[in-house]
């Protein structure tokens, strides 16, 4: 019999994580239909699916969902062991790169062993903290700029603003191209695709090229995106100008270090640009909607959040909040709080919800024989909100994240950006990112609550709201 005790992690419970299972067993898990096993189940609701599995006792569950033998992890010693340890023994799962693979194939999520280790190190300078902090400003600037445009609104769909706003911000620090006004494209292919890979939709099961509505909108979208991009290379590959961003990188990317010109293709920085743009604003997005749709919902846990905004920042007393400074790199250091309402949200929301691997060979993970070639899930989705780990999980307190708290926490408990050598390589711009919008517009406005929990979410390549998410504003 396998034992396995946890660290103590939850608030003050004490709380022990016990597994007993036998070598060689079948995990526990929901029972299925003879071929189809729990397919229509996952496609009824996958989050209640998740959550239907999340209940079992054991850490290990397992499924069958469209002829895949899948396996949920949700110890955080089991998601260790998988994204860190035994990294090596794993790759990026078989339904992520048949799927993903239709759009965007080049790209550094799919890319495996010594082209993404090369990829990765080449490109990771654009994301060391000293190089995202000049971007600092231009990022609380356009927030600013957006809450200009706010003035006189009783209500936005923030959930939309976000995500264009981020493009934006995005577009313009790691390519230098100021696309406000002409964002549609891009924004529109996220959508499409998103959409497209609805896990409650038939249409996530299907090869793109199956003349289906929604396949044809996402090849739309995709070919619509695709002549944005050549547009950006092209002005770039003819300017006279010096650059120092990513697209600069992708242009002069030399991984034979022979100085012959042979860099990337065309469809490689194609393949990379689609992978930044696409999960580096939806992410952040994302977060910013949740982060403004819970502070509408706590008008208490908002009230704190402004106090430290102007204590730090200057409450512009002699004129209107719009006079206060706007936050820096260096004023997210003091600005605690606002860092606990964006890790907060990340906890309940999470826009990556689960992470997917597959194990290259037999593994054997909590006493259980896994086959090699099974989909492994580690959902952040279920491990978030798991009452082992976090008092009242499915509660909105930000205050929860002291540093005792993080002390105790164990190692992925909590993994937003995944975790491993495959993290995500942009979480430090995404989180300064967050944090210095959120705290721009939280300084100017205070936000109301329009939609209401409980939010009906949709499993797409992002944990997505299924109607758009409002709130009010209140200018202060």
């Amino acid at each position: 019999m396998a034992t396995q005790d946890a660290a103590d992690g939850a608030e003050g419970s004490g709380a022990e994580a016990l597994r007993e299972s036998t070598p060689g067993d079948r995990p526990p898990g929901p029972d299925g239909l003879p071929l189809a096993g729990n397919t229509f189940q996952f496609l009824r609701d996958p989050l209640e699916f998740y959550d239907r599995c999340s209940a079992y006792e054991d850490d290990v569950v397992t499924y069958r969902v469209a002829t895949s033998d899948g396996v949920m992890l949700k110890h955080p010693a089991d998601i260790e062991r998988v994204l860190v340890t035994d990294d090596a023994d794993y790759r990026r799962a078989s339904i992520i790169r048949n799927a993903l693979g239709q759009i965007a194939d080049g790209g550094l999520f799919l890319m495996e062993g010594e082209d993404w280790q090369a990829h990765r190190t080449a490109l990771q300078p654009s994301f060391y903290r000293d190089r995202i902090e000049t971007y600092a400003d231009m990022m609380a600037r356009f927030a600013d700029e957006r809450a200009d445009e706010w003035r006189g609104r009783d209500t936005v769909a923030v959930s939309e603003e976000m995500r264009t706003l981020t493009l934006e911000i995005l577009a313009k620090t790691l390519l230098d191209v100021d696309i406000r006004g002409q964002e549609s494209a891009i924004r529109d292919a996220a959508a499409a695709i998103s959409e497209r890979f609805d896990a409650g939709s038939l249409s996530a099961f299907l090869p793109l090229w199956v003349p289906t509505p929604v396949n044809r909108r996402c090849r739309r979208a995709v070919s619509q995106f695709d002549e944005s991009i050549a547009e950006i290379v092209a002005e770039r590959r003819a300017s006279d100008g010096e650059f120092d961003d990513l697209l600069s990188i992708l242009l002069d990317l030399d991984l034979d270090g022979d100085g012959d010109g042979g860099g990337l293709d065309e469809r490689a920085i194609r393949d990379h640009l689609f992978t930044f743009l696409f999960a580096g604003h939806e992410t952040t997005a994302l977060t910013l909607s949740y982060a403004a749709f819970l502070l509408a919902n706590h008008p208490e846990k908002q009230a704190r959040l402004h106090e430290e905004l102007d204590e730090v920042l200057g409450d512009g007393s002699e004129g209107s909040s719009a006079d206060a400074t706007r936050p820096s790199a260096a004023d997210l250091f003091e600005l605690d709080y606002l860092g606990q309402v964006v890790d907060e949200a990340l906890r309940l929301y999470p826009p990556a919800y689960t992470v997917f691997r597959e194990p290259t060979r037999d593994v054997e993970i909590g006493g259980y024989e896994i086959p090699a070639g099974s989909t492994i899930s580690l959902p952040q989705w279920v491990v978030h909100r798991d009452d082992r780990w976090y008092d009242d999980p499915d509660s909105f307190r930000p205050e929860r994240w002291t540093d005792d708290f993080r002390d105790d926490l164990p190692e992925y408990a909590y993994y937003p950006f995944g975790g491993g050598p495959r993290h995500c390589i942009g979480m430090r711009f995404a989180l300064m990112e967050a944090k210095l919008v959120l705290g721009t517009l939280a300084q100017r406005f205070a936000f109301e609550a329009v939609t209401e929990p409980p939010l009906d979410l949709s499993m797409q390549i992002t944990l997505q709201p299924e109607e758009p998410i409002d709130v009010g504003l209140r200018e202060r």
